[in-house]
C-alpha cells in the first residue's frame, strides 16, 4: 500500500515536514502549492529533498478555478496550467490536483468542463503528465463526487482522472457506496480525512476541523471500503487542515497521520475479503479486560506516605519484590506498586515528575500480539535490563510520560504475583478491605492538543470506542473529557484535555511537569458500607458543599433522608434517563492534584457523573496543598491498620 500526506498536514518548514514525514514511514508526499511558494529554493532542489528522504512526490496541488472559465479568463487559465506543468517537471512529480471552480464568474455545465479537460489531458499528456479532478464539497457548479466522474467520464482522456476526498463527499452526506460504480483505474488519487460533525460552514469546517481517520465522526470506514472495492491500486493519501495540527509536533503529527491510515486500512481489508493491500502484517485490534496494576514510583518517604494512604482506604501490604525496592499493595482485584528503585525507569520518572504513576498494566488476550499490533503502529517497545526471578513482560511506552506493560493468562505472565512478588504478611483479609474490588477506570489528564493523540493511540492498539466528548466546567476555564471503553466497561480510560493552567488538569500538567494519571476510580458493591469503613480507618473525604445537596434532593425527587446519608459522607449522586445511579468519593488532593476516587455504579450507568465534576472541581480547588506543606496527602498520620 502506498502512503502519503499533504505537506499542509503538519506544522513546519518544508525540510522539517519532509523529515518528519519521512521518519513516520510514509512513502509519498502531496506538496502543497503554498509550502512549495515559501521555500526559499527551487523545484529541483525541493524535488532532490524529496528524494534523499527516500519519499516520492505521488501528488502537486491545488490548481483552482480552472473548468467552466469565459474568455478572455479561459486562455489566461490555460496560461497558468502550462507554468504549473513547468514546475512539476522540474520537481519530478506528474500528477496534479484541480479541485472544483469556486469563482463566481465561472460557467456550469458538464459538457463545458469535459471540453475544457479534454484539451486539458492533451496538454498533460504531451508532457507526460496527468491531472486529477476534484468536487470540493462548496464547488460553484459541481460540489458532488458524481458530478466530477461524469466531467471526468465525458472528458473521455487516459490524462484526466477523479480524485476522491472523503471529507468533500461525507460532508455533504452523499452515501459513499455511489463510488462503487466508479472504475478503478480511472480514479487517479484518494484523499482522507474525519472530522467532528460539527453543524458549520462547509468550507470554515474543513479549512479549520479536520483530523485523521478514527479522531472523528464521519465514516471514512465506509468511504475506503467503497474505493477498494473498485480495484483502485494507488496511492492513499492524508489531507488535513487543522488548527492544532498546524502547530503541534511535526513528527508526532505524523506518526498519528501514519498510525491511522495503517489502521484504518487494516480494518478495511478484514471488512472486506479478496482486498489485495500490502499491509504490516499485525493482529487484529486487541482484547483488553481491565486494569491489571497501576505503578507509582516515589522515593522512601513519599512511599511510607503512599502505603499510610492505601492502608486508609483498606490495601493491605501484599508482597516485596523478589529482587527490587517494589512493593505490592492489594485489595479485591485491584493491585497497586510503589517502586523506590534507584535506578531504571521509575527512577528516572520520579527525577522528572516527583511521585507519580509511571506505568500501567493491561489485561489483554495476547499480550505478544499486543505488542506485535502495537509496533506495526509505530508505539514504541520498551525493554530494560531484567533481575533475578524477573519476567519479561511486553511493554511500550504510552502516549503521555508513563509505560504500559500486557499480561495475559495464555502464558507465565499469568503467574506475575507469585513469580515476582514474595508474600509480605498473612492477616484477615476480609476484615482489612474496605470493599474496594476493582479499577472502574483510571483518568488521564493531558494538554487538550495531545487528546486526539492520545484517542488514536488506545482505539487503534485495543478493541475499544470514543465516546462523545463532553466539557467540564472548571473554575479556571473548560476541560474537555472523553472515555475510552471496551464493549463490557471492563476497561475504561478517561482523557481530561486541559486549554490553560488556571484549572485544576492544567495546574496539575504544569507542576507534574507533563501529562500522566491524575486519578484513579475504584469500584465498589455498596458505597456507604465502604464509607464507613473508610471512616473507621480515619480516611477523610474531599467535603462537598452543603448547597451542593440541597440542589440535588430537588433536581431528582430524592428522599430526604437519602440525602441526609449522602450529605453526611460526602457522596455525590447522579442518574441517568433510564434510572441507573451512580454514586461517588472522592479523597483530598495529594501532591499537585492528583486524588483517588471510589464510585459504585447501580442499574446499568455507563457515564461518568460529569455533572457533578464542577462541584467536585470546586472543592478540590479548596483544599489544593498550601505552599511548603509535603507533597503527600492533607495529613502524616498513620491509618489504623497501618504496618
Amino acid at each position: 500500500m502506498k502512503t502519503a500526506i499533504a505537506t499542509v498536514s503538519i506544522s513546519g518548514d518544508l525540510k522539517e515536514k519532509l523529515a518528519a514525514i519521512a521518519a513516520a514511514g510514509f512513502s509519498g508526499v502531496e506538496i502543497f502549492e503554498n509550502d512549495f511558494l515559501a521555500f526559499d529554493g527551487g523545484p529541483r532542489e525541493v524535488g532532490q529533498m524529496v528524494r534523499d528522504h527516500g519519499l516520492e512526490i505521488s501528488l502537486y496541488q491545488p490548481f483552482r478555478d480552472f473548468e467552466g472559465m469565459p474568455e478572455p479568463q479561459r486562455g489566461r487559465t490555460f496560461d497558468r496550467v502550462e507554468r504549473k506543468f513547468d514546475v512539476m517537471q522540474e520537481l519530478g512529480t506528474e500528477l496534479m490536483l484541480v479541485c472544483s471552480n469556486v469563482s463566481p464568474i465561472s460557467l456550469g455545465g458538464i459538457d463545458r468542463a469535459a471540453t475544457d479537460f479534454r484539451e486539458l489531458g492533451e496538454r498533460a499528456a504531451k508532457r507526460g503528465l496527468k491531472v486529477g479532478y476534484e468536487a470540493l464539497a462548496w464547488g460553484r457548479h459541481v460540489s458532488d463526487h458524481r458530478d466530477a466522474w461524469e466531467v471526468v467520464r465525458r472528458a473521455d482522456h487516459a490524462a484526466v482522472g477523479v480524485i476522491l476526498d472523503s471529507f468533500h463527499t461525507l460532508a455533504r452526506g452523499i452515501d459513499p457506496d455511489t463510488i462503487r460504480s466508479i472504475p478503478g483505474d480511472r480514479i487517479a488519487f484518494i484523499q482522507l480525512a474525519d472530522a467532528p460533525k460539527i453543524d458549520m460552514d462547509l468550507l470554515y469546517w474543513s479549512r479549520h476541523f479536520r483530523n485523521m481517520p478514527g479522531e472523528g465522526d464521519l465514516d471514512v470506514p465506509s468511504f475506503m471500503r467503497a474505493v477498494m472495492a473498485t480495484g483502485y491500486k494507488g496511492v492513499i493519501s492524508l489531507e488535513i487542515f487543522n488548527d492544532q495540527f498546524r502547530g503541534g509536533s511535526p513528527k508526532s503529527i505524523a506518526v498519528d497521520g501514519y498510525r491511522s491510515l495503517v489502521n484504518l486500512m487494516d480494518g478495511v481489508r478484514r471488512s472486506e475479503p479478496g482486498i489485495d493491500l500490502t499491509l504490516p502484517a499485525m493482529p487484529d485490534r486487541i482484547a483488553a479486560s481491565g486494569i491489571e496494576f497501576v505503578e507509582f514510583t516515589a522515593n522512601e518517604e513519599e512511599a511510607e506516605e503512599l502505603g499510610t494512604l492505601f492502608a486508609g482506604m483498606g490495601f493491605r501490604k501484599a508482597g516485596r519484590h523478589v529482587s527490587k525496592d517494589v512493593t505490592l499493595w492489594r485489595q479485591g482485584d485491584i493491585n497497586l506498586v510503589v517502586n523506590m528503585e534507584r535506578e531504571g525507569f521509575a527512577h528516572a520518572a520520579y527525577l522528572v515528575h516527583g511521585t507519580s504513576v509511571c506505568d500501567i498494566g493491561l489485561k489483554v488476550e495476547d499480550a505478544t500480539a499486543t505488542l506485535e499490533r502495537a509496533r506495526a503502529l509505530k508505539a514504541q517497545p520498551f525493554e530494560q535490563p531484567i533481575g533475578p526471578g524477573e519476567l519479561k513482560i511486553p511493554a511500550i511506552r504510552g502516549v503521555g510520560a508513563g509505560l504500559i506493560h500486557f499480561l495475559d493468562e495464555r502464558s507465565e505472565l499469568g503467574n506475575v504475583w507469585s513469580i515476582e512478588f514474595r508474600p509480605a504478611e498473612e492477616r484477615d483479609e476480609t476484615a482489612f478491605e474496605a470493599g474496594l474490588t476493582r479499577i472502574d477506570h483510571i483518568a488521564q489528564t493531558m494538554n487538550y492538543e495531545e487528546m486526539l493523540t492520545w484517542t488514536l493511540f488506545y482505539t487503534s492498539i485495543f478493541a475499544t470506542r470514543r465516546t462523545p466528548m463532553v466539557d467540564i466546567v472548571d473554575p479556571g476555564g473548560l476541560v474537555r473529557s472523553q472515555a475510552i471503553e471496551n464493549a463490557d466497561g471492563s476497561l475504561r480510560v478517561t482523557l481530561n484535555g486541559a486549554e490553560n493552567r488556571k484549572t485544576l488538569a492544567g495546574h496539575f500538567i504544569a507542576e507534574s511537569f507533563g501529562s500522566s494519571v491524575q486519578h484513579l476510580a475504584f469500584s465498589t458493591g455498596d458505597i456507604f458500607k465502604t464509607a464507613e469503613r473508610l471512616r473507621a480507618r480515619g480516611f477523610k473525604p474531599l467535603e462537598i458543599s452543603q448547597n451542593y445537596y440541597d440542589d440535588l434532593e430537588a433536581r431528582f425527587g430524592l428522599e430526604p433522608d437519602f440525602t441526609d446519608r449522602l450529605k453526611a459522607e460526602n457522596i455525590l449522586y447522579d442518574r441517568d434517563g433510564e434510572g441507573g445511579e451512580y454514586f461517588q468519593l472522592y479523597s483530598p488532593n495529594y501532591g499537585e492534584g492528583f486524588f483517588f476516587e471510589i464510585v459504585e455504579r447501580r442499574g446499568g450507568y455507563d457515564g461518568y457523573g460529569a455533572s457533578n465534576a464542577q462541584f467536585r472541581i470546586a472543592a478540590q480547588k479548596r483544599s489544593l496543598r498550601p505552599a511548603g506543606l509535603p507533597k503527600l496527602g492533607p495529613t502524616s498520620a498513620k491509618a489504623p491498620g497501618n504496618p
